[in-house]
């Protein structure tokens, strides 16, 4: 990964992890203030944002470093893995918000929300400070492709029906002493926090397993191989996933009279292209001669 990239992936971690931070301080007191369980539950997510983003900031760190002799395709896996532990935290969260929204939903005598305009103004300025920052991740994660950055900023995104939807419940409450819509907002705010995790869950673990690039990115490496001067043909164009990496095997097919330097050339300008236009993979390219 290049040292711009790393660089803009820590800006992103590090403004995640502020706004993480600064959101867990409002929504505590916030809910010290209601007793709101959708602000409860918006808290619970901020909390294991915080947390994630720490982790993702390290893992960011860690995959940066160059490949050494253990570990020879560089360390972009702990991305990947990261990922995975940060979907697992927010499905967790998401059943404990459910269980306490159903049990709060069953009770007889429901919870009273008080002072709810301070709880509506907290989560205002959650909105503002969380769009904010899914702008910069959305435009982080177009340029480097980084799925710790991605998985954050989707976590993000599903933040904001959750903080919405909290303020909704707050003001029907302060209106009309409807509390109960605080518990059913915390359970479509689970919901959408155990669809996210299982999304962010699935791409990780595909990457873990080697899966293949995307079908647009592998179909856009074949059509400049296939397109590229002195290339006859090519086969066994192979990819797989590590983090924001993608690992690139392809054997051109040449003229077999061509010499070593010319071979060498054909090879080296294909590989350059290949990285323009896909910046995110590493390539290793093998010279074959043509049958005829």
């Amino acid at each position: 990964m290049t040292t711009s990239a790393t660089r803009l992936n820590l800006s992103a971690g590090v403004a995640s992890v502020a706004v993480a931070l600064t959101l867990v301080g409002l929504k505590l007191w916030a809910l010290s203030e209601t007793g709101s369980l959708s602000v409860a539950a918006s808290l619970t997510d901020s909390a294991l944002d915080l947390m994630v983003s720490v982790a993702a900031m390290a893992a960011i760190l860690y995959a940066a470093k160059p490949a050494d002799e253990d570990h020879a395709f560089g360390h972009s896996s702990a991305e990947d893995l990261a990922a995975l532990g940060q979907s697992i935290f927010i499905l967790v969260s998401a059943g404990v918000i459910a269980w306490a929204a159903v049990r709060r939903l069953l009770t007889s005598q429901p919870a009273k929300l008080t002072e709810e305009t301070t709880g509506i103004a907290v989560m205002g300025v959650s909105i503002v400070l969380t769009l904010g920052l899914v702008w910069w991740q959305g435009r982080v994660a177009r340029r480097t492709r980084n799925p710790v950055v991605k998985a954050d900023r989707l976590h993000y995104l599903g933040d904001l029906l959750p903080n919405m939807g909290a303020i909704l419940s707050l003001w029907a409450s302060a209106q009309f002493g409807m509390a109960q819509i605080d518990s059913v907002v915390a359970l479509v705010a689970a919901a959408i926090m155990a669809f996210g995790a299982l999304s962010i869950f699935k791409g990780a673990w595909d990457a873990l397993m080697d899966r293949a690039a995307d079908p647009e990115v592998i179909e856009g490496i074949a059509t400049l191989a296939r397109e590229w001067p002195g290339v006859k043909g090519f086969h066994d164009l192979k990819t797989r996933k590590a983090g924001s990496r993608v690992f690139v095997h392809l054997h051109i097919e040449l003229d077999g009279a061509l010499s070593l330097r010319e071979a060498h050339e054909i090879g080296a300008g294909l590989k350059r292209t290949i990285l323009l236009a896909y910046p995110q993979c590493d390539v290793i390219i093998h010279k074959d001669v043509a049958q005829d």
